[in-house]
């Protein structure tokens, strides 16, 4: 059963007796943290619980790469 972030938040925050604000800041910092990991290179893909997994597209990484270094003379 397929199930959007909103609810998953809502589910935790019921099932934990936690305020939704708290609950979304720890869902949204999970995220945050994957990407810096996998942004480092420690890992190529990262499975959330609820979630699901998530791996760098390659070609997307190389051309976020490029666009740094062009910003960084600019």
């Amino acid at each position: 059963m397929l199930k959007n972030k909103e609810a998953i938040i809502h589910q935790l925050a019921t099932k934990y007796n936690l305020p939704l604000n708290k609950v979304k800041e720890i869902v949204e910092y999970q995220f945050k943290f994957a990407s810096q990991k996998m942004k480092e290179g420690k890992f190529e893909t990262v499975r959330l619980p609820y979630f699901g997994k998530f791996s760098v597209n390659s070609k997307r990484l190389e051309h976020i790469q490029e666009l740094s270094k062009k910003n960084k003379w600019n």
